[in-house]
């Protein structure tokens, strides 16, 4: 049987989000958080990033689970990650070139150990080659590990059962929480247009669970699979380092406010299964 050709396209097809006044229903996304691949044998998928307004491609990761692994006793799977980089590469001067630098780590190939145990989703343990040096590290290995690929108290890992705790009220492109710390929660339920192909999804949104001023939509569908995943920054994030205020470095993108706070839409990113 011919194996089917995973590829993105290189410019962001056109997509719409319709919000439905529905209750949202709970999914089981078992995807590892950031990397979209799901941690079982036979599993696979290309994901790529795309920068706004230009819609272009600015990298893209090839995913497969290879087979069962384990690391300091605890059992898995092992991924193996490739990163595909278009030409032209995306300049340095850009602001995209630090995201796609944060998410490849400056390194062509990953290998990870990744888990779902006990309703949830964890990496393990990542390694990766620097020159001549092949560099491992786990989950043992404190802040080198957790501030990079750990997630939740004592690396707990993700949650695959989702459904909305309440926790966000939204009327358009006013947000409101009750909360000051970081979490995440299902926002509500939506249809996605993506490519002219319809889509329901649940929105589960990320409040700074990784970095504070990020917030993330990611439209997931009933299968537990991310349909598209959105980035939006604080208006003032990081301003010193790019000299400009978010508003004004991208003008013409997308804004919501969250609890009277600013938010303009970054980047997107897509997934081929």
């Amino acid at each position: 049987m011919k194996q089917k050709i995973l590829i993105l396209p290189e410019t962001l097809p056109e997509y719409s989000i319709v919000w439905k006044d529905e209750p949202a229903f709970p999914v089981d996304c078992e995807e590892m958080t950031g990397w979209f691949i799901v941690p079982k044998i036979g599993e696979k998928l290309v994901w790529g990033m795309y920068d706004l307004p230009s819609r272009k491609l600015d990298v893209s990761y090839e995913m497969a689970v290879t087979g069962p692994a384990s690391v300091h006793g605890l059992e898995g799977v092992s991924i193996a990650a490739r990163v595909i980089q278009p030409q032209p590469a995306v300049p340095g001067k850009e602001p995209m070139s630090d995201a796609v630098e944060a998410s490849t780590g400056g390194q062509e190939e990953w290998r990870f150990i990744a888990q779902e145990k006990d309703g949830y989703t964890r990496f393990l343990s990542a390694e990766h080659i620097e020159g001549d040096e092949r560099v491992l590290t786990t989950f043992l290995d404190g802040d080198a590990f957790m501030d990079n690929w750990g997630f939740g108290e004592d690396n707990c890992g993700s949650p695959v059962h989702l459904e909305s705790a309440g926790k966000i009220r939204r009327s358009g492109a006013e947000l409101t929480t009750g909360e000051e710390k970081a979490f995440m929660d299902v926002a509500g339920r939506c249809d996605v247009t993506l490519d002219g192909v319809l889509h329901e999804t649940v929105c589960i949104m990320d409040f700074g669970m990784y970095v504070d001023g990020i917030i993330s939509e990611q439209y997931v569908n009933r299968e537990g699979r991310t349909v598209l995943w959105r980035r939006f920054n604080r208006d003032d994030w990081q301003a010193d380092r790019y000299g400009k205020k978010w508003s004004e470095l991208l003008p013409g993108n997308e804004r919501i406010t969250v609890n009277g706070q600013l938010y303009v839409h970054w980047y997107d990113c897509l997934c081929v299964r």
